[in-house]
Formats: structure tokens, sequence, C-alpha cells
């Protein structure tokens, strides 16, 4: 005689691990609050690289300057002040140009970001 049986075997944590793998390959729709979310990102960090980039420059020829002050690069001692006053030069304008750069960005994208803001906290 045959037997019908029907097992069904359950695992709410294997589920959740199979349904967290499948959100990832699934077309991601985004909302107005990640849009938001991302607009703001992208005002807060405008600037950032490039000033970074001047500022770490700057100090490294500050440090060529040293080197020469220190007699290791050899007798050039008149290339210390050269090069330290150069590396000062270019490590000034770091933070004003990080801010320019924010003010112009968040100018550009403040109409988005005020009608988003408005749109999520109507609905």
């Amino acid at each position: 005689m045959e037997q019908n049986t029907f097992t069904y075997q359950y695992s709410a944590e294997r589920n959740k691990e199979v349904e967290f793998i499948r959100k990832k390959y699934l077309p991601q729709e985004e909302s107005k609050l990640d849009r938001l979310k991302k607009l703001d990102q992208k005002v807060q960090s405008a600037g950032v690289i490039e000033a970074l980039c001047l500022g770490i420059i700057g100090a490294l020829v500050f440090g060529v300057g040293l080197c020469f002050g220190l007699d290791v690069f050899g007798g050039f001692r008149w290339l210390a002040g050269l090069f330290c006053a150069l590396g000062i030069v270019m490590m000034i304008p770091a933070y004003p140009l990080c801010k320019r750069q924010a003010r112009k960005v968040r100018k550009a994208l403040t109409p988005e970001i005020l009608r988003l803001s408005e749109e999520i906290m109507k609905s």
C-alpha cells in the first residue's frame, strides 16, 4: 500500500535570510525621503575633496621646505623658506574653498530640497 504524506518545514530565520537576499536583487524604488537624504548629504560633503587635496598638497610642500631647512636634501637652506611659504599659501584657502563649494551646491539644490520636504510633510 502506498502512503501519501505531506511534509512541510518552516524556518523563520531561513526565510528572513532568503528575503534579505531577495531584496538586494529586486528593482529598488527610491522614496522621497531617501532622495531628500541623498541631496542633503551632497550639500554637506560639497567641496570636501577639493579642500582636502589642496590642504594635503600644501602640507606636503611645507614638509619639503622643512626638510630643506634641516639639510636633509643638502645645503639649500634658501629653498626652505620658499617651500614653507608656498605650502602655507596652499593650505590657507582650503577651508574657504570648502565653504564656497558648499554654498554653491546648497544654492543649486535648495529648491529641490524644499520641494521634496514639503511633499513629505504634506503626506
